[in-house]
């Protein structure tokens, strides 16, 4: 249950930080933070990405966020800078909610790990 309120707290610390940030005050949404760690480590700024590219980015960010837990690895660059992983480990069936807690502990161990929150 600990666990559970640390996470809790620390998903509400990391959305603040993030909102602030990105938004007009308006509180990010959970594709939206996935959407930002694909652009971080793309590591391309200041381009503006097609509707694919968008999809590819959640992609990016969703293999690196579940990297640590064993179901991806990162596998090379492309000659454009993108990250290409392999899959190790097929995800388990989770239930819509189970995979959002999933989700948000991996993007807060992600920022975490940046140093943006502790």
């Amino acid at each position: 249950m600990a666990r559970d309120i640390v996470l809790k707290e620390r998903w509400q610390l990391l959305v603040e930080k993030l909102s602030l940030k990105f938004s007009d005050g308006d509180p990010l949404e959970l594709d939206a933070i996935i959407y930002l760690v694909g652009v971080q480590e793309l590591g391309q700024y200041q381009r503006k990405y097609k509707k694919d590219e968008k999809v590819n980015l959640m992609h990016i960010a969703i293999c690196r966020l579940l990297e640590p837990y064993g179901y991806y690895e990162f596998d090379f660059f492309d000659d454009d800078g993108w990250p290409h992983y392999t899959v190790k480990e097929e995800l388990p069936p989770l239930k819509a909610g189970e995979q959002t807690v999933l989700m948000k502990e991996a993007i807060v161990n992600y920022f975490v790990e940046k140093e943006f929150i502790n």
